[in-house]
């Protein structure tokens, strides 16, 4: 009896069927990345900001081997808890600088309470963050010098619109938001560990010199603005910029 022979299956060349693959995978390595930086979010909540690897891995329900196999080390671990809480922040801080209804003086508290709110409300994550840091990696990793790029990046966009509507030079906007948002930040850690003072009272000090900031620039330039009055003019002129583009 002769053989039978059995129809081969041609293979297939274009790579589709491995390439979706791949991409289902790394998928699915991004989905639990994620669900892990979630777990070490909730452990710095519950150990503090000096929680280690092994909390962690508890927390996620995980071996610490397991761990390592989605994180490099442990300052891998902590550069995606920071970019966690920067796009929190983000979150919190992006829709106030977009906002038009408001006067200067409202403007500065929002974005002062939103910041200052956020690292109340998770102390340990913003000492986890901003306190450690990793000598073998790279200063562009830092996401604590992320975040405050980001913020200052929105802060000069938004300096420089009102500042061009006004007719006034905004060369200056990328140094006076880098420094606006370094005090910030040092005023923010300082009230963090001391608590001597009310979150209110604390916007209140910073806006102060915030807007007194502001106002030399405007002098400056012999103008001047009342920080409690709407800026609808110039909301105007940006909604009429925008309409252009």
């Amino acid at each position: 009896m002769s053989e039978i022979s059995r129809p081969v299956k041609a293979a297939r060349t274009d790579g589709s069927r491995g390439d979706a693959r791949k991409e289902r995978w790394r998928e699915h390595r991004r989905a639990r990345r994620a669900e892990l930086v979630q777990a070490a979010v909730r452990a710095i909540g519950e150990k503090g900001a000096e929680v280690g690897m092994d909390d962690i891995a508890a927390e996620a329900g995980v071996s610490k081997p397991v761990l390592y196999r989605h994180f490099s080390d442990k300052s891998d671990l902590h550069q995606a808890v920071g970019e966690w809480g920067t796009t929190l922040l983000m979150e919190r801080l992006e829709p106030l600088f977009l906002q038009r209804d408001a006067t200067p003086n409202q403007r500065i508290h929002r974005l002062l309470d939103a910041y200052l709110g956020l690292i109340e409300e998770h102390p340990d994550l913003y000492r986890f963050i901003v306190q450690r840091t990793f000598a073998d990696r790279p200063a562009e990793s830092d996401p604590v010098t992320a975040e405050k790029t980001m913020i200052a990046n929105s802060l000069s966009r938004l300096l420089g619109r009102y500042l061009r509507a006004l007719g006034l030079d905004s060369g200056g906007v990328e140094v006076w938001s880098h420094g606006l948002v370094g005090m910030v930040q040092s005023a923010g850690d300082w009230w963090l560990d001391r608590q001597s003072m009310s979150r209110a009272d604390l916007i209140g000090y910073l806006a102060q010199v915030i807007w007194a900031a502001i106002e030399g620039v405007l002098r400056s330039a012999d103008m001047t603005l009342d920080p409690d009055q709407p800026l609808d003019l110039l909301d105007e002129h940006l909604q009429e910029e925008d309409d252009d583009v």
